[in-house]
């Protein structure tokens, strides 16, 4: 049996098809084959069509398809993974009514501080885990308030993933992890959170089909499957936000085992048996894809929104031309620590772990007599590791000390300057496994169909295919102390010129 998996990311759709039986990947594809496009069109604000991302899906299928390593019709089950956070809204014909406001928008940052502040900060802590912050719920409210015209034609919304298995199934459902990760779960009664619904003033009908998240979310339309060469009435059997399902992909599923990924944004994601939460909500706490009310799993997120993006930024600034691979050879020529100079990331929104303040990017400490492009690309990917590293420290005082982290040799971590600085400055070994996100959407799918007994089943054979262990810890203790100096006196400041402001 072969096994169909599917990862809506924000810069493409990959796509892998896995043998069920020796668990090996047979093929993989994505696309487009250059980035796609955020729209933005005022500051703060990021969408992306759903339509478009469909199309994404059944191009990165035909891709996929065209390698010839297997017989379309021999696949029996689909998972999908996707971008977290996302708001797709359509109407009761099933077209989407604006573009989706996905995870790194800002608009939405005031609506949730003060709903946070309204309901109640500790009881939105003991209940959903989170500040509503700038989450789903959240971004409905903003387009409740500043776009009643659509919010008034709205008959389901969904997260990207419950999007696209609709357009496959003709079905709408979501999952208690879709629900929690846009902050409309109340963890204590494990059920839809009658605070954020009535709070936000949202009618229950808004909201899918709640069902568990390794099932059948339905049966592929006979219209799509001529279209993809698939085989129609197999199961969409799993839905899951990317980081939970990066996290059985790599089978981090039991507590204190951590995953990281480095992609358009950064993210630490750890497992916990607590419903435990941050004070602040500058890490997230969401069900993760084997929670349920009788065995606790709850994944602990830190989310870095200025990471892979600001790689591409640097890329596009020193040359666009260049492969990833030239651009990190060049960086790991410059000595650890860059010569002195320093970058900030937080360049793509509202960063949750500095509590949703908009700090920009920049670089400090530049000598025009030393540092040249290549300084300049290893200073972002080492201040991406920083900022990694400050995200980490709050998450080990709020109980989760890694010593080691998996993760997939995929986006920045196939760069050795970032991987050995993420070591480095964080003194964690860093376990690489093979595969991606649409690698765990499939096996996923193995799990939801029943094909695999259990998840231990779906595991069978996993091993680290390499092992990075820290090095130069005081060079880059040292050179974090400056860059979280510089960090910190950013943020005075612009919290001073926004008392002056208010005043």
């Amino acid at each position: 049996m072969l096994l169909l998996g599917i990862d809506v990311g924000t810069s493409s759709v990959k796509v892998s098809v896995v043998d069920a039986a020796t668990h090996q990947c047979l093929a993989a594809a994505h696309f487009p084959e250059t980035e796609a496009e955020i729209i933005t069109p005022y500051p703060g604000w990021a969408e992306q069509s759903p339509d478009q991302w469909w199309e994404y899906v059944k191009q990165a299928i035909l891709k996929c398809n065209a390698a010839g390593n297997y017989n379309p019709k021999d696949i029996g089950a689909i998972g999908i993974a996707y971008q977290m956070h996302g708001l797709v809204l359509t109407d009761k014909d099933g077209h989407v009514l604006r573009n989706a406001i996905i995870w790194c928008d800002s608009r939405a940052v005031e609506i949730g501080n003060k709903a946070f502040d309204e309901i109640g900060r500790e009881h939105c802590l003991q209940h959903l885990l989170n500040s509503p912050g700038n989450f789903t719920a959240s971004k409905l409210a903003w387009v409740k308030h500043n776009e009643p015209e659509i919010y008034n034609k709205i008959h389901k919304i969904m997260l990207p993933g419950d999007f696209i298995a609709f357009k496959m199934t003709g079905e709408i459902t979501t999952t208690n992890s879709a629900l929690s990760e846009g902050i409309f779960w109340d963890f204590n009664q494990e059920s839809l959170s009658s605070d954020i619904m009535g709070y936000f003033g949202f009618d229950k009908t808004l909201i899918p089909a709640i069902q568990p998240l390794f099932t059948s979310h339905g049966s592929l339309k006979e219209s799509v499957a001529t279209r993809l060469s698939l085989q129609a009435g197999i199961p969409i059997a799993y839905k899951a936000g990317d980081q939970p399902n990066n996290a059985l992909s790599l089978n981090v599923m039991e507590p204190g085992e951590v995953a990281a990924t480095a992609g358009t944004s950064g993210v630490i994601y750890g497992v916990s048996n607590e419903l435990g939460y941050d004070p602040y909500s500058r890490i997230n706490s969401f069900a993760h894809v084997n929670h349920s009310e009788a065995l606790r799993r709850i994944g602990i997120l830190l989310c870095i929104n200025g990471t892979g993006i600001f790689n591409k930024w640097i890329r596009t600034i020193t040359g666009g031309g260049q492969s990833y691979a030239t651009l990190n050879e060049a960086a790991a020529v410059v000595p650890v620590g860059a010569d002195g100079l320093l970058a900030i990331p937080f360049g793509n929104g509202a960063e949750r772990m500095l509590n949703n303040q908009i700090v920009g990017a920049h670089f400090e400490q530049i000598d025009l007599n030393i540092h040249g492009s290549a300084h300049m690309v290893r200073a972002v990917q080492e201040g991406i590791a920083f900022s990694f590293r400050y995200g980490l420290d709050i998450m080990r005082g709020n109980g989760m000390n890694p010593q080691v982290v998996r993760a997939s040799r995929a986006n920045l971590f196939l760069s050795d300057v970032f991987t050995h600085a993420f070591a480095g400055v964080n003194q964690v070994s860093v376990e690489f496994y093979e595969g991606d996100g649409s690698y765990g959407a499939a096996i996923g799918a193995g799990i939801g169909s029943g094909i695999f007994s259990s998840v231990a089943e779906a595991a069978t054979g996993r091993k680290p295919v390499s092992i990075i262990h820290p090095s130069h810890t005081d060079v880059y203790e040292e050179r974090y102390a400056a860059w979280k100096s510089s960090l910190e006196n950013r943020m005075e400041i612009l919290k001073q010129q926004e008392a002056v402001s208010v005043n």
